[in-house]
This record gives C-alpha cells, sequence and structure tokens, in this order.
C-alpha cells in the first residue's frame, strides 16, 4: 500500500487519512500473543469493532474510531455498484462470477480459468485488466508455470476477478479503457458506494497492490457495511438485492473467494453458510453474518496475517458461530509453532481480553 495519492486533476479533491494518535490509552488493545517455554515471546496490538446495521459498536476492542484502509476486506462493497447498476445481469453474470468480484485468490486454475472464461464473454481479454501479473501462491499454478517456462500474467493476479467485475461495469457504462483510475466512473460509483455503506465522510485514499484505489474509512464504519451486507433491507431494493446477491455467492464458492488452505475459505465451510469471511493486506479481516445481523472488523497494527486470522477466528468463536475445536478455526485460532525437526514449540493465541 503506497502513502495516500494526490488527486488526478479531473478528481474532486482528495482529503489524506485523517491521522491517529498512536499513544493514546485506547488507541490499540493487545489481541494476539505468541507463546514459546510458557512466556509470552511476541504480541500484536490491533482493533476490532463489531457493528450493527443501525452503526451501533455491540463490542470493541480499542478505537473503533480509527481510520484504515479496509483493503482487501472490501471488495463485496466494491462490487456493489456492479450488481446494482444492472450490468451484472445484462452480462449474464451466475454466482461464481459474483464471488470471484469479491475474490482475492491464490490464482489457482479454478480461479483463473473462470476468469478467462468471463474476460472472453465480455468481448475482452487479459491485456483489458490493470492489475498487473502476479506469481499465483497455489503451488500447483505455480510450478506449472515452471515446468513450462512460462511467466504469470495478469490472470493469475489475486485481484483479477475483482478487475474482471470493474471491467463488465465499465462496458455497461460506456466509459474509458482506464477503470483503475480515482476519477473513473467505474470508480468513482465504488467510492459513492463505499461512502454511502460505511457512513464515513470522504477520508482520502491510498492505491492498492491491484492498482485501483483503496478509499479509507473508521474501523467502525467499515464493521457497520458489513452489517448493512448482513441485513442490508431499507437499503433501497436496488442495492438490498445486490448486497444480498454478493454474500450468498460468497458463502456458496468459498473456494473462489480465496482457495484450499486459506482462512478466508475454510472458515467460511466451518461457518456452513452462517457468514461471508474475507482477509485484506496489513492485517485487515471482515465478516458479515447474516444470521446475526452483524459486521465485525479486524486491523492488526503491524499488519501480521497470522494476528488477524486469529482474532477473526476468536471472535467466531466467541459470537457463538463455531466450536474453537472446528480443525478450520483450531489451526489459525492456536496454530502451534513447530521448529525445523518438527517439534511443537510454542503458539500462537488470542489474549486475555479475546479469550
Amino acid at each position: 500500500m503506497t502513502d495516500p495519492a494526490p488527486a488526478a486533476p479531473s478528481a474532486t479533491a482528495v482529503t489524506a487519512p485523517a491521522q491517529v494518535d498512536a499513544a493514546a490509552p485506547d488507541f490499540s488493545q493487545i489481541l494476539v500473543e505468541t507463546v514459546r517455554g510458557g512466556m509470552i515471546e511476541s504480541v500484536h496490538r490491533g482493533v476490532i469493532a463489531i457493528c450493527t446495521p443501525s452503526g451501533e459498536v455491540v463490542e470493541a476492542w480499542g478505537d473503533p474510531s480509527r481510520v484504515v484502509y479496509p483493503r482487501s476486506s472490501c471488495k463485496m462493497l466494491q462490487a456493489l455498484p456492479l450488481v446494482e447498476s444492472g450490468a451484472a445481469a445484462a452480462a449474464g453474470l451466475g454466482t461464481e462470477q459474483l464471488a470471484l468480484a469479491c475474490a482475492s485468490h491464490n490464482g489457482a486454475a479454478i480461479h483463473t480459468t473462470r476468469v478467462a472464461a468471463w474476460l472472453s464473454e465480455l468481448g475482452l481479454g487479459e491485456p483489458d485488466l490493470r492489475c498487473g501479473p502476479q506469481v499465483p501462491d497455489d503451488r500447483e499454478a505455480r510450478e506449472g508455470l515452471i515446468r513450462a517456462c512460462t511467466c504469470p500474467d495478469q490472470t493469475h493476479n489475486n485481484c483479477s476477478g475483482k478487475h474482471a467485475g470493474f471491467l463488465t461495469l465499465n462496458r455497461h457504462l460506456g466509459a474509458g479503457s482506464e477503470y483503475h483510475e480515482v476519477d473513473h466512473p467505474v470508480q468513482k460509483a465504488a467510492r459513492e458506494a463505499i461512502a454511502e455503506m460505511t457512513g464515513d465522510p470522504d477520508l482520502g485514499y491510498g492505491i492498492d497492490g491491484c492498482s485501483a484505489p483503496n478509499f479509507a474509512t473508521t474501523l467502525k464504519g467499515f464493521a457497520a457495511s458489513l452489517a448493512r451486507m448482513a441485513r442490508p433491507q431499507g437499503l433501497g431494493r436496488a442495492r438490498e438485492a445486490a448486497a444480498t446477491a454478493l454474500v450468498e455467492a460468497m458463502m456458496a464458492h468459498p473456494d473462489l473467494v480465496a482457495g484450499e488452505g486459506r482462512a478466508c475459505t475454510g472458515m467460511m465451510r466451518a461457518l456452513g453458510g452462517q457468514g461471508a469471511i474475507k482477509t485484506g493486506a496489513e492485517g485487515v479481516f471482515g465478516a458479515i453474518l447474516p444470521g446475526l445481523g452483524l459486521g465485525v472488523a479486524v486491523k492488526i497494527d503491524d499488519g501480521g496475517t497470522r494476528a488477524s486470522e486469529c482474532a477473526m477466528a476468536a471472535i467466531l468463536v466467541r459470537l457463538g458461530l463455531v466450536e474453537a475445536g472446528h480443525p478450520e478455526i483450531a489451526r489459525r485460532l492456536n496454530p502451534p509453532q513447530v521448529n525445523r525437526r518438527g517439534l511443537a514449540v510454542g503458539e500462537i493465541r488470542p489474549a486475555a481480553a479475546l479469550r
């Protein structure tokens, strides 16, 4: 993530994200600990907000008014204009494409073949993407490229599904090819949807790893937006239908949202249709929980994924949605620290505040 980008000459002026006082006593709390030999060796501080659709903070750790980049955890918000505009229906998109529009995928064949087919249906191809190439996280795909002496392309980018969604909306709008630019109609639509769903003022933006703008939010605003995705009644017919379709698509296809071995996929499988879970870079995690009508937003100060996964697993257990002993939860909640001889020498665990 880069520093907040300056506005393009044709764009509305962008306010830099508000600065927070790291010395404030409630800025963040210790959420996750690493233990070795019975001693706490390291800690991860962070902030969590659990909100209702009205914006009420049900429970919080640290300062929920903290301004963050939600990163890839907000892809379902960025995808709202794709559906509510009618672009998804006009293109004949199904639940698999909607799940991919919200995905940070592994670049496995199940992801890249679907993105390529989607682009082909639009009369477009890989060069029309603006997300950049990425070495796939999926081992089989990565080793296949090495054996074939082939470089990864943009379909392997974990955000290629989101960008295919942007291209679908862009075709519907009839706008220019540089759909990733902040003053483009596609990004203006995403920005408007995020502002309306979070209730936050303009807090600025940064350029994400995939070159699209990532609009800053407060943590409680982000959690409230996820709660509104969980219970979208009152958002208007088009947005209610769009939110419902995206959440149901994510829960129906957890393998497309991330991939084998990934926390999003594993935790959604563990929840069995009770929620849509989405990770983001720099220690951000979000959860949409329709049955409870709640949204959960997590931000780890040091950006550690091991800590954000542990914290999210702890919250799901705390809310009574899943047992701590479920294999997909246990492997994030209390993962053992294993040395090079395969000996368990410690563990990662939720701190006392989450236990």
